[in-house]
Order: structure tokens, then C-alpha cells, then sequence
């Protein structure tokens, strides 16, 4: 029996209206390398516990996010450090910081990975809200045809798609971050994780409650004390 024969149990069993989400995580050799007293590395792991915790405590957002997380780093490789799976049955996986920073392989992998789950959905009867793509990064790309994949991001967004959430520790390369997405990229504050994760939790948590075809009017991240938009 083959893949495509193999139902996804998990859309069988739960038919929620979904909001499938994936994090784009760095975790390249420089967020370890901080002069900080903080470790960004070890932060962001922390913000991911915390983002499973408040997902779980949350009955809507349990049963009606979905999280794909890729990490990018090593020798250019991007990898799926975890697959779709519902908040409720989401575990933070821990990411290591070694390599480089191939952010255009990362997210042409998120909207693939976007457009199969969208398959699976209609295939299942399954309605959905238009996806997120957060990015997270500390530092510029370095795969040569980044520009080419940030450009398929911004076409995309613009073809109301998805919607992408570029964000930047204070190292970041804003110029290169701003070209993934029509939105301004935020950076974050100090090493605040844990609060940026608080703040997707419940920003998917009501977009996920939204009709399919509406778009929320999301916090801004200044209001909820974790970033600023740069201009």
C-alpha cells in the first residue's frame, strides 16, 4: 500500500476548521554565539515550551492550529523538525545551533509544505484559514538564490495565500528580512521568546475562530511588549 492510500488519521478523527502554521526557526552557529549574558539559542527553545503550553491550555487553539517547524543550519540544510500535528499533540522540539543561515531553502520548503496540507484538507472536507509562516532569525541569509524564494513569498502573500510574519533578533538583516513579506519585519526586543510565542498563541487562537475567508486584525507586537516594527 503506498503513502497517498494512507489516510491522515488526525484530519479523520478531529474535523475543525484549521490554521496551519509553520515556524521557520534559525538555528544557525550565530545564535549561540551571543556576548550576551543570555544564550538566544537556549531562549528560543524556552519560548517553544512555552508556546506548547499555552496552545494546550487553550480548547480552541488545541484542537484547531496546526505547527510545522523547520530549522535551518548546518551546512545550508533545512530540515522538518516536526510535521503537522494539532496543538493538542504538539511536543516544542529542541533546536541546536551549528551551520549556516539558508533562509531561502527554509521557507521554499514552508510553502510547499503548505500547499500539500492544503491538499490534504480539501481531500478530507476540512476548512481552513489562510496559513502563517513565522520567521525567526538573528542574522542575514546565506543560500545564493535567497532573493529569488523571498520574492515567491511576497507573490504568495500577495496572492492572499498565506500570511508571513518576519521577525529579527537585533543582529538580524532587516533590509534582507523585509523582502519575505509585505508586512514590515519586527524586531524583537532583547531576547523576549517567550513573550513572542505568548503572543502567537493567542493571536492563532482567534484567527483560528475567524471565518476562512476573514482576516483578523492581529496585536501589534509593540502593544504586546516583544517587538517593534521596523520601518
Amino acid at each position: 500500500m503506498t503513502d497517498e492510500l494512507i489516510p491522515d488519521i488526525t484530519l479523520v478523527d478531529n474535523t475543525s476548521q484549521r490554521l496551519p502554521c509553520v515556524l521557520v526557526l534559525d538555528g544557525s552557529a550565530s545564535m549561540a554565539n551571543s556576548k550576551a549574558d543570555t544564550d538566544p539559542i537556549r531562549e528560543l527553545n524556552a519560548g517553544l515550551k512555552v508556546l506548547e503550553e499555552e496552545l494546550k491550555n487553550d480548547d480552541v487553539a488545541s484542537q484547531r492550529v496546526q505547527l510545522l517547524v523547520i530549522r535551518l543550519g548546518d551546512d545550508d540544510n533545512v530540515e522538518v523538525k516536526l510535521d503537522w500535528t494539532d496543538a493538542m499533540d504538539f511536543s516544542a522540539p529542541t533546536i541546536q545551533a551549528n551551520g549556516r543561515t539558508p533562509l531561502g531553502s527554509a521557507v521554499r520548503l514552508a510553502l510547499q509544505k503548505i500547499e500539500e496540507q492544503k491538499a490534504e484538507y480539501k481531500a478530507h472536507g476540512v476548512s481552513y484559514n489562510r496559513p502563517w509562516i513565522f520567521v525567526i532569525t538573528d542574522g542575514m541569509p546565506t543560500d545564493l538564490d535567497w532573493e529569488a524564494a523571498a520574492a515567491e513569498c511576497r507573490q504568495a502573500e500577495e496572492d492572499n495565500r498565506l500570511t508571513i510574519f518576519a521577525i529579527g533578533t537585533s543582529d538580524a538583516d532587516f533590509e534582507a528580512l523585509g523582502k519575505f513579506s509585505v508586512r514590515k519585519p519586527v524586531r524583537l526586543e532583547g531576547l523576549k521568546f517567550k513573550e513572542l510565542f505568548v503572543w502567537l498563541s493567542r493571536s492563532a487562537s482567534s484567527a483560528s475562530m475567524e471565518a476562512p475567508d476573514e482576516n483578523l486584525q492581529i496585536q501589534m507586537p509593540s502593544d504586546a511588549g516583544w517587538g517593534d516594527i521596523v520601518s
